[in-house]
């Protein structure tokens, strides 16, 4: 090693070993939490198909990126079963409009989204003597997330099934909606009424 070149296991002299960005745009440092339940279920990472090496292990899956778990969910449709490619360009394409109409990191905004679109409550059935009666309880964190995922998804389907509105675009409206915790979005009116039912179950 010649001496005018820094050695890079040297104590200050750490070279940044990756720069990998998500879809090659969008940088996944940085992003800012404000819900503490959920914050360690929302990971973020430059990858955007793990090709299913999460499937062994039951909770294995919050340990893959937020952005996958969004495309897989775009999956579960009858028209869309197992077009990874197809839902991973929608992603893509969503993420594009977003940075243009609020010129903020989409990835940073999927992450807001997902916490104002996480129900709190829930209500469950118990049976007393034949009778059913509902019951208010608190979600999990990890389940938290796996709604707000699910309410997403069935906001874009619905926005863009039989419709003129562009399936990207949907889904950009949608996230937009979401972050800014407007309650005329699909995932956050959800949340909203999940909540309302609990609180009168109480």
């Amino acid at each position: 090693m010649s001496a005018d070149q820094p050695d890079p296991e040297a104590p200050g002299n750490e070279e940044e070993t990756s720069n990998a960005k998500l879809f090659g745009t969008w940088s996944v440092d940085d992003i800012e939490y404000h819900d503490p339940s959920t914050e360690r279920y929302i990971t973020v990472t430059p990858i955007a198909h793990t090709m299913g090496r999460h499937a062994d292990k039951q909770f294995k899956k919050s340990e893959i990126s937020i952005v996958e778990r969004l495309v897989n969910r775009l999956m579960q449709t009858e028209e869309n079963t197992g077009k990874k490619q197809m839902a991973t360009k929608i992603t893509r394409e969503a993420f594009e409009s977003i940075h243009n109409r609020t010129d903020e990191n989409p990835v940073q905004v999927l992450a807001r989204a997902v916490e104002n679109s996480a129900p709190r409550e829930e209500t469950v059935r118990l049976k007393y003597g034949g009778i059913s009666v509902p019951k208010a309880v608190d979600i999990s964190p990890q389940r938290r997330v796996d709604q707000a995922l699910k309410f997403l998804a069935e906001g874009v389907y619905n926005d863009s099934f039989k419709t003129d509105t562009d399936v990207a675009e949907a889904l950009a409206n949608q996230l937009i909606g979401a972050a800014n915790n407007d309650v005329g979005t699909y995932a956050v009116n959800q949340k909203e009424e999940k909540e309302r039912v609990a609180a009168a179950a109480r």
